[in-house]
């Protein structure tokens, strides 16, 4: 029975906790928090002329509203988090992970510390700076560690078992802590100075390092003087790079909030001790609930995910339940937080300029969007389908020297890779180096699937031309598949001659061959559809070639270890896991093996002999 407001509403308990509202199917649709769930629910029914976008959809999709009381409106804050990235339902802001921005992570605690770029941060122990938006900005600040401070940024598979200094210590960008004797307690202390840099507590380094510098050429170690000089050069250039935005030397996040009906735009600057050092940016559909609203939940969700709590955090407006998240931040900073809506002096120009940045990113955003429609709309015509591309998946096959056959699949969604929806086959009924009979079976094994679960793309591209396409269109008669287009992406080739006048190499056009026409399509050069075409024909193969290295490594462990008595499968694994490679375990010593888990002494030798022999 529908949800109705006049009775149902009187029987929701007054104590905190999270309501769901769900459709006549039981998807939730919505998840929030209140400290009085009846309050909070009542104010969706209210005689108030409430014109938000997703309020006027309720009487369309709400069907229920189950509750999960709570102690306190803090740990009704937690519990929403769980609950959004379990459900995430529709209506609700859906904080993705987002793998374009970097950090770089340093893990102080253990003996000799290296620098590393990771996609993720993690609740570990170690420290996390950025995010940096580009792969050009995370190496400028890379170059200058290893130039200036030299740290290792081996893995430790290699940093265990090197026996010779690598080219990072040739060209003195590293001092070998692998194989040779280098102070620790220096080490540590440029460990430390890396840290300041990374923080954006630049000012403070640089004092340090004049200081260092110095008392150095006081004591006529002239070459550890000019050593600092260098390093003081660097971070002063990196600090002219830098826009310097608040006088305050604190961390602080400001979010700015733009919004068009249900199109909302998120950004968020990061001051970091008083420099703006970056932004991001979170773009979302479908969200009518208020501001407040809004804010309270992304803010939960983004600081959740791993990322950095600052000393501040600066809102345009108080978000929903403001005590319990700055409570719950404190938590995740194990230190106070201040939760501030300024309303004058520096704060206020940050959330000014906030407020900007994401109105630029939503038109900048919605430009976007259209140029990628528009791409879309041309390469429908061009192409003759029947639907719009918004949905396409392009498969491929791999082969290494006739072995170990494998296809990808990749999917692009409005004219971008969704690169949660790609997948691997490995080649399971083809005997050989067939690639039709392989097309053929991975194309029978997805469709078959879509068939069942009613998934199934707006186009299909397949690598290749005449041959692989009628490959295609025969599984769509077999299967008597409908409504989706198919169409042979045919790389260009080198054309007779193979040179021009001017000694560059000459090669046909992108060909796109269609069902039932003779001759292929040539889609125009340095247009938006033969970029998109080209992009996921790319992305297609180097997801095929991906996997099928990562096979081929398996696969020389296997036919090594296989004659090898004691090592069975899980072994083999945890070797792998372990070393990466058969090189860096045969380079092993009898020792490094031993401490793979499963794998004692004896055996290690035994190990060790076969691969020595």
């Amino acid at each position: 029975m529908p949800f109705d407001p006049d009775t149902d509403i009187e029987r929701l308990p007054t104590e905190p906790g999270c309501y769901l509202m769900r459709d006549a199917d039981g998807g939730v649709i919505y998840v929030g928090k209140a400290a009085n769930l009846r309050a909070r629910v009542r104010q969706y029914f209210g005689a108030t002329s409430d014109t938000r976008y997703f309020v006027k959809l309720l009487d369309q999709f709400l069907d229920r509203i189950d509750v999960l009381i709570t102690s306190n409106e803090k740990e009704a804050l937690i519990l929403e988090n769980e609950l959004i990235k379990r459900h995430q339902p529709r209506f609700n802001v859906e904080l993705k992970d987002d793998k374009n921005f970097l950090h770089l992570r340093i893990d102080d605690r253990v003996d000799w510390p290296r620098i590393d770029v990771v996609r993720r941060p993690r609740r570990d122990g170690a420290k996390y700076f950025g995010p940096y938006h580009s792969a050009s900005k995370i190496r400028s600040t890379l170059k200058l560690v290893e130039r200036h401070f030299k740290l290792r940024n081996c893995d430790d598979l290699s940093f265990k078992n090197r026996s010779r200094p690598c080219l990072q210590y040739q060209i003195k960008r590293c001092p070998g802590p692998c194989v040779l004797p280098v102070d620790r307690e220096a080490y540590q202390q440029q460990v430390a100075e890396v840290v300041l840099f990374l923080q954006g507590r630049r000012d403070e380094l640089a004092r340090q390092l004049e200081a260092k510098m110095r008392a150095a050429a006081a004591e006529m170690r002239y070459e550890q003087a000019a050593r600092h000089r260098d390093q003081l050069k660097a971070i002063e250039g990196s600090l002219e790079d830098q826009q310097m935005v608040d006088l305050r030397a604190i961390d602080r996040d400001v979010f700015g909030l733009y919004r068009e009906g249900g199109l909302l735009q998120v950004v968020i600057l990061l001051v970091r001790r008083g420099r703006l050092v970056g932004s991001r940016a979170f773009g979302f559909d479908r969200q009518g609930t208020p501001d407040a609203e809004v804010l309270s939940t992304f803010c939960n969700l983004f600081y959740n995910a791993g990322n950095p709590v600052p000393h501040e955090v600066l809102m345009p407006v108080e978000p929903d339940g403001a005590a319990a998240l700055q409570e719950r931040l404190a938590e995740l900073r194990e230190t106070r937080v201040a939760l501030k809506v300024p309303q004058r002096g520096s704060g206020r120009k940050l959330l000014e300029m906030a407020s900007t940045n994401a109105e630029h990113a939503f038109f900048q955003a919605r430009r976007e969007e259209a140029v990628r429609d528009g791409g879309l709309v041309r390469l429908k015509k061009k192409l003759r389908l029947a639907n719009l591309p918004y949905r396409i998946e392009c498969y491929d096959i791999s082969l290494f020297q006739g072995a170990q056959p494998v296809a990808s699949r990749v999917v692009f969604e409005g004219g971008v890779p969704k690169r949660s929806a790609y997948r691997h086959y490995k080649i399971r009924e083809v005997e050989g180096t067939d690639d039709f009979a392989m097309m053929r079976e991975v194309l029978i094994r997805r469709l078959q699937r879509g068939l069942a679960e009613g998934d199934l793309p707006d186009l299909i591209v397949v690598d290749g031309g005449k041959g692989q396409l009628n490959v295609a269109v025969a599984v769509f008669e077999d299967l008597s598949v409908n409504g989706v287009d198919v169409v042979g992406l045919a790389k260009s080739r080198v054309l007779d001659g193979g040179t021009g006048p001017d000694g560059a190499v000459v090669r046909s056009a992108e060909r796109v061959f269609l069902p039932g026409v003779k001759d292929p399509i040539v889609l125009r050069s340095h247009t938006d559809e033969l970029f998109l075409m080209t992009h996921l024909r790319d992305e297609a193969h180097r997801f095929a070639i991906t996997f099928h290295r990562k096979l081929r490594v398996g696969r020389n462990f296997e036919s090594v270890l296989d004659e090898i008595p004691g090592v069975g499968i899980a072994r083999r694994k945890a070797l792998l896991r372990h070393f990466g490679s058969l090189k860096r375990l045969r380079r092993a010593t009898v020792d490094a093996i031993a401490e793979v888990e499963g794998i004692g002494a004896h055996l290690a030798r035994s190990i060790h002999e076969a691969l020595v022999d």
